[in-house]
């Protein structure tokens, strides 16, 4: 397969920055003056990324630098476009939660308490075992209450701090 040669020779668009006394820029595109964004301040060196940026559409094609210091300098430099990025898969759709209605109140009781004692109510996180020595171990986990993995409810436990007594109740 023969490969036709083209028309015309391929060309890079040259940016020239020549730096003033004074520090500020001035910026030509293929000899057409460059300026900065309406109402923006001069250019100055710390406007290198957004000359290119513009220059260079976004990077998305190369382009050849040239800076011309205010000393008689000159610097050149290539900067390549970026590889193009493949779009990203579209997210799957996600329905659409239904808006929170009133809030959802159980009741649990229980009796063996002292009357007015102070009684401590936790939601029941998961279970273990006691080890051989009587003593239990738990990992707590501090984020929102975790139903029971096989039935899908949630534990709730009353203990009274004073009399010690003690009731669990599932909730529907």
């Amino acid at each position: 397969m023969k490969r036709s040669e083209p028309d015309q020779p391929v060309s890079i668009p040259t940016v020239v920055l020549t730096v003033h006394e004074d520090g500020i820029l001035t910026a030509t595109l293929d000899g057409a003056p460059m300026t900065p964004p309406q109402w923006a301040p001069p250019w100055r060196r710390e406007s290198f990324p957004q000359i290119i940026d513009q220059a260079s559409n976004d990077r998305t094609r190369p382009i050849r630098v040239e800076v011309r210091e205010a000393d008689g300098s000159v610097f050149t430099d290539l900067i390549t476009a970026r590889p193009r990025r493949a779009l990203p898969e579209p997210e799957p759709a996600v329905e659409a939660m239904p808006a929170p209605g009133m809030p959802v109140f159980h009741t649990v009781e229980g009796d063996g308490f002292v009357p007015g004692e102070d009684v401590a109510v936790a939601i029941i996180a998961g279970h273990t075992d006691a080890a051989h020595t009587g003593t239990a171990r738990a990992l707590i986990e501090t984020a929102n209450p975790i139903p029971d993995q096989a039935t899908g409810r949630v534990e709730v436990l009353l203990f009274g701090r004073i009399s010690g007594a003690t009731v669990i109740r599932r909730l529907p």
